[in-house]
C-alpha cells in the first residue's frame, strides 16, 4: 500500500490491531490546575456555596457579560459575591451541567479554559433553564481566576427574568398579606 492511499475505518481498524498494545492504549495525563479549579467552580455552584465559587478568584477579577447587547458592566468580586446571594434564594435546586471543556496552555503565563454550561433551576416563574459559555483566565499558577468572560443565551435572559420579577412581586405581596392577617391588622 503506498503512502498516499486512503484507508477506510475497517482498513484502519486491521491496522490497529496490529499493533503492540502500548502503542494504541490512551494515555491520561493528570489534571492541570486550571481544570482542577474550573472544575471546582461547577461544584461550587451546584451546591450554591458562595465562598467556594469566590475563593478561586483574584482580589482585582472582574466578570465581563457577553454578548455586549446585555448592556451590563464587569462586576467585581464583591458585586458578584453579593449577586449570588441573593440569587441563593430564587434559584432552588440549582444545577449546572458542564457539557464540554477546552483547556488553553499555549501561553504558560496566562492559562486558560472555555466551558459550555446547561443551567437549571426551579423559581417562582417556573423552570429555569439556560446555557452559558465561560471563558476563564488564570494567573500562571492556574489556581487563581483573573477574569472571566460569560456569554448567556439572551434571547432566554429577555423573556425569562420579567416574568420572575413579576412572579417574585406577587410572593412578595403574598407574604406581606400573610404578615398582616397573622397579626390581626385586617
Amino acid at each position: 500500500m503506498s503512502p498516499s492511499a486512503i484507508l477506510d475505518n475497517s482498513e484502519i481498524a486491521h491496522h490497529l490491531q496490529k499493533l503492540p498494545r502500548s502503542q494504541t492504549t490512551k494515555r491520561t495525563m493528570p489534571d492541570s490546575p486550571q481544570k482542577r479549579t474550573a472544575l471546582a467552580l461547577v461544584d461550587a455552584f451546584n451546591r450554591m456555596d458562595v465562598p467556594a465559587i469566590i475563593a478561586p478568584r483574584t482580589p482585582s477579577c472582574l466578570r465581563h457579560f457577553y454578548p455586549t447587547t446585555m448592556a451590563q458592566p464587569p462586576q467585581d468580586t464583591n458585586t458578584y459575591a453579593k449577586s449570588l446571594n441573593s440569587l441563593r434564594t430564587i434559584f432552588r435546586n440549582f444545577s449546572l451541567t458542564l457539557d464540554e471543556l477546552i483547556e488553553d496552555s499555549s501561553n504558560p503565563q496566562r492559562p486558560r479554559i472555555c466551558m459550555w454550561l446547561s443551567a437549571r433551576a426551579d423559581t417562582a416563574a417556573g423552570e429555569y433553564v439556560n446555557e452559558y459559555v465561560w471563558l476563564l483566565d488564570f494567573d500562571e499558577s492556574g489556581e487563581r481566576i483573573v477574569r472571566t468572560k460569560e456569554y448567556s443565551d439572551n434571547v432566554m435572559a429577555r423573556d425569562f427574568f420579567p416574568k420572575l420579577k413579576e412572579a417574585m412581586g406577587r410572593e412578595r405581596e403574598r407574604k406581606v398579606a400573610e404578615q398582616v392577617q397573622a397579626n390581626g391588622l385586617i
